[in-house]
């Protein structure tokens, strides 16, 4: 597991959880972001990519509108809004 799902974990055996989700989605956002930056004509991953966006988007509503107190820890341990 990495730090940011460690962060997040409810649990230690969580790999489930809307947190944990979201983290997941952070990384693979962030890995890539990366590989766009390099490959810019790669539609397949530009795809991926808005993929992963839109369902952290979903989970990240669901978190605010049902448990706002998770929500507001994985926003700042995610460091996702500024």
């Amino acid at each position: 597991m990495s730090k940011k799902i460690k962060e997040v974990a409810i649990h230690d055996k969580d790999t489930g959880s809307s947190e944990v989700q979201i983290a997941l989605l952070t990384e693979k956002i962030e890995n890539l972001s990366k590989h766009m930056n390099l490959f810019k004509k790669d539609k397949h991953s530009s795809v991926g990519l808005l993929r992963a966006v839109n369902k952290r988007k979903k989970l990240l509503d669901y978190l605010k509108k049902n448990k706002l107190e998770a929500y507001k820890n994985v926003i700042t341990k995610l460091n996702l809004r500024k």
